[in-house]
């Protein structure tokens, strides 16, 4: 058993968290309230926003990573910047720990494949943050299509309308709105319906915040998706929503339609004579809207450390999910439809 290893079925575990930020301070405040944790250690790269948080929870602090892993944690829950995830994953590797680890991995297929190369050797467990797969609606759709009782799939429509984009520094280095926002799409798409994204011919377009064009990107995007089995899926994204954070999916099939997504609280105002509006408040942003569902991720994450078993969700489903966004990058650039084994093998353009 490599260092830092443990058995499965031993005590409550010590976790590390890297990025103490909005996620980060979010996942810290879900671990030690989980029976299964029995100490959380914090380091971020901004020191005092790390000593802030763990003041106000009574936890310590680790100056760098290399400190963390070496302060005897028995897992880490990575939740930096995107460009660090993957040297982060590779350093749990190289200790042999347990990692959970936000989305998306990587931006590049290279540095995600050089990830998975290092896991696979180590053999560590790594679980990533794709949330909706632990959303009660999208299990149901899940169930509804693995059942049967939806019938045969005919189309699908993903939408995610953000409220407000990020600030532009963050933007700038986000990957753009197919590997940033929409990863999720893609991967829940792939959850809910147990078949693979084949084909996407996606567009998008600079509609409100113009220094997105700053930076090869765009505030507004939509695609069609030729999926393995035959079906079709359509995807609409915005960075900007007047009434809130809208995600949803729907399904429409031969014997069901059914809608992940919808509630009273949904931000989405019908002009219907009588129809009721939307509660205040609406969903304000993704940590509301998915509050459950990141608590039970994390919840699943220490459960399978502490008792073993399989990842949730591995690099492998980050990998197909990241070929898809890379694909409707490729699309939108090239301004025609492309097949995801394409992008598997060949380089993809800068916007």
């Amino acid at each position: 058993m490599q260092a830092g290893a443990r058995k499965p079925g031993s005590a409550a575990l010590r976790i590390g968290v890297i990025g103490a930020g909005r996620i980060g301070s979010f996942h810290v405040r879900t671990l030690v309230s989980l029976p299964g944790v029995a100490a959380v250690t914090l380091c971020d790269s901004d020191s005092a926003r790390a000593h802030r948080l763990a003041g106000e929870l009574g936890l310590e602090v680790a100056a760098t990573p290399d400190d963390l892993v070496g302060s005897g944690v028995d897992a880490l829950v990575i939740a930096t910047p995107t460009p660090m995830h993957v040297p982060m994953i590779q350093l749990a590797a190289g200790v042999g720990l347990p990692a959970f680890c936000e989305k998306p991995v990587g931006l590049e297929l290279t540095a995600l494949e050089a990830a998975i190369d290092d896991v696979e050797r180590t053999g560590i467990l790594v679980q990533i943050g794709f949330q909706r797969r632990f959303d009660a609606g999208y299990r149901a759709a899940r169930e509804a299509v693995s059942s049967g009782a939806l019938g045969r799939l005919l189309i699908a429509r993903a939408v995610t309308h953000d409220p407000s984009p990020p600030a532009e520094s963050y933007i700038a280095g986000s990957g753009g709105i197919f590997r940033d926002l929409h990863i999720h799409d893609f991967d829940a798409l792939r959850f809910v319906t147990g078949e693979e994204i084949a084909e996407v011919y996606a567009d998008g377009a600079v509609r409100e915040t113009p220094w997105f064009a700053d930076h090869g990107d765009v505030d507004v995007a939509a695609a069609v998706l030729r999926l393995s089995g035959g079906g079709l899926a359509i995807l609409s994204g915005t960075r900007h929503d007047p009434l809130g954070y809208d995600v949803r999916l729907e399904l429409f099939g031969t014997r069901d339609s059914v809608v992940a997504g919808v509630d009273a609280r949904s931000p989405l105002r019908s002009l219907e004579a009588g129809a009721a509006h939307p509660a205040t408040p609406t969903y304000g942003d993704f940590m509301q809207r998915f509050d459950k569902a990141y608590k039970d991720e994390l919840a699943t994450f220490v459960a399978t450390v502490r008792d073993g078993g399989r990842s949730a969700c591995t690099l492998y489903e980050a990998r197909a999910a990241l070929l898809v966004a890379l694909a409707a990058d490729r699309s939108r650039i090239e301004r025609r439809p492309v097949a995801v084994d394409e992008v598997a093998s060949t380089p993809v353009p800068a916007g």
